[in-house]
């Protein structure tokens, strides 16, 4: 698709799908599934603890919003859900990762460490440069996507997808 080649509504929807990446909550079945199972009944959101469960725009399915915070993975949510859309049957919670875009400062050798801070895994260190900043190296297999480093930054360069 050619971007001198699309209306109004297309060019709307494929922004929007191109930028837009829905953290559903933990042990969330796949998208589909999940819609289908899930109610819309707002009862994960009230039981969870860090109240980082939001309504998803019009449509009022549930979903992360780190920026309020990071997942404990208490699994009040899962406990609390009336159907199968959340299902702690799976011994993976999520297969989302952090990852750093390139608005991080250290890109303009700016000296932070604020999100390896936050991060209890482990999953963020920073690598000396002769003559710069340090830059951030993520290990993702110690990376639970559980968000902590995200509402740290303080350019907002975290994305977890």
């Amino acid at each position: 698709m050619s971007s001198t080649n699309l209306n109004r509504r297309q060019f709307l929807n494929f922004s929007r799908h191109k930028t837009t990446h829905i953290i559903r909550p933990p042990w969330a079945s796949d998208e589909e599934t999940f819609q289908d199972a899930c109610t819309r009944c707002g009862d994960c959101i009230a039981v969870c603890p860090e109240q980082i469960l939001i309504r998803e725009g019009f449509n009022g399915f549930p979903r992360i919003d780190f920026q309020r915070g990071a997942c404990t993975f208490c699994a009040d949510c899962v406990r609390a859900c009336p159907t199968t859309a959340l299902n702690r049957s799976s011994p993976e919670v999520w297969a989302i990762k952090v990852h750093i875009g390139d608005a991080c400062l250290t890109q303009q050798q700016v000296i932070c460490t604020t999100c390896s801070e936050q991060c209890e895994a482990g999953a963020i260190r920073f690598t000396p440069v002769v003559g710069g900043a340090p830059q951030p190296e993520i290990n993702p297999h110690a990376c639970t996507g559980c968000g902590a480093c995200v509402a740290s930054c303080p350019t907002q360069a975290i994305e977890i997808r």
